[in-house]
């Protein structure tokens, strides 16, 4: 069956079904998901639909099923089943304001890459429930330009997001986030006193498991290897806990099953979180995940050192304030240990 490296836009058969495409990944694409690589042959195919083709085995690579976020390598061979293409037209695009928002997010940008503080609450792609996200927005922004998510950070959480401008830069970035030299640090508000110092878990995870059709990660011994390292920075009697987590692997969810797993779980997480602790926070004006990406930094292989930073949202800084200046609680008493505008405001590395 011959594969073609520069396929022409999908052929549609009769009530607007394509037909098969036998694709070749060219050296451009190589280092993209699958899922990405099939929403881009598929342009206007809802991103829902396109996870459910992959996940039900209907996309083949050389000859398998693939999970959607497999990455590519230059010459796999890559079948695409027929699909309902939705009515000619212009196709949908991101809402003025979600653009303008994610222009807004921009903190860093060169020749090769986009670095966003990004929102809480904004996707960084379409999917479940969401039409568009980050990625889209930017795209829309700038159509004459090849823009990738390098990474992805989970919508509740905001933070330092890198976008590759070109394949190249993504295949770079790609390649020393599998090597574990990229440090990314995220701050994270837990509760109770953690009482176990600087702390290594190194705990597998179980990415695959869903519960009522929803994807939950969970410890198992049968997971994915798992690295987070685990910093205390200021402590709220015996309430809460303000911690700096430095990921040496990046699975999904990883920080927030982790610091379940330590007894400590993520002021504001609704999937992993403790409801009584939520409500606790949420009477200070918690409402969202305390959950923030400040800093990343690496060295390019051709040289040169790259380090940047994102300041905690004032949103999450205020809850601090209010934390630090509260008064002793009957079910918890809180001492601030520390400054918190200091903590709130990580020194740039």
């Amino acid at each position: 069956m011959p594969y073609a490296k520069e396929p022409s836009p999908p052929q549609s058969e009769p009530q607007g079904r394509t037909s098969v495409q036998h694709l070749e990944v060219s050296a451009e694409e190589a280092g993209q998901r699958l899922d990405n690589y099939v929403h881009r042959r598929l342009a206007g195919v809802p991103r829902s639909r396109i996870y459910r083709l992959i996940r039900k085995g209907e996309v083949r690579v050389n000859g398998r099923r693939a999970a959607p976020e497999r990455r590519l390598e230059a010459r796999d061979r890559i079948r695409l089943p027929p699909v309902r293409m939705p009515p000619a037209g212009e196709p949908p695009r991101p809402g003025a304001a979600l653009c303008a928002e994610a222009a807004r997010a921009i903190i860093y940008e060169d020749e090769r890459l986009l670095v966003l503080d990004k929102p809480a609450g904004m996707a960084v792609h379409g999917g479940s429930g969401v039409s568009f996200g980050v990625i889209e927005a930017l795209r829309a922004l700038r159509p004459h330009q090849t823009l990738e998510l390098a990474h992805r950070l989970d919508r509740d959480t905001s933070g330092c997001l890198m976008v590759a401008c070109h394949a190249p830069t993504l295949r770079t970035l790609h390649a020393l986030l599998r090597e574990g030299t990229v440090e990314k640090r995220y701050l994270a508000l837990v509760r109770g006193r953690w009482q176990l110092g600087a702390k290594r878990i190194d705990v597998p995870l179980r990415t695959d498991t869903r519960v009522a059709g929803e994807r939950t990660v969970r410890a198992s011994a049968s997971g994915k290897a798992a690295v987070s390292e685990f910093r205390p920075i200021q402590f709220f009697g015996r309430t809460a806990t303000l911690m700096e987590v430095t990921l040496r692997t990046g699975r999904t969810h990883q920080i927030r099953v982790h610091a379940q797993h330590a007894g400590h779980p993520v002021a504001g997480d609704e999937k992993y979180g403790d409801p009584a602790f939520n409500a606790e926070m949420s009477a200070f004006g918690l409402k969202r995940m305390f959950l923030h990406a400040h800093s990343l930094s690496f060295a390019w292989p051709q040289g040169g050192e790259f380090s940047v930073n994102a300041p905690l949202p004032q949103e999450l800084a205020a809850l601090l304030e209010a934390l630090a200046t509260a008064g002793p609680r009957s079910a918890a008493p809180l001492r601030a240990g520390g400054n918190p505008r200091r903590a709130a405001r990580p020194r740039a590395r």
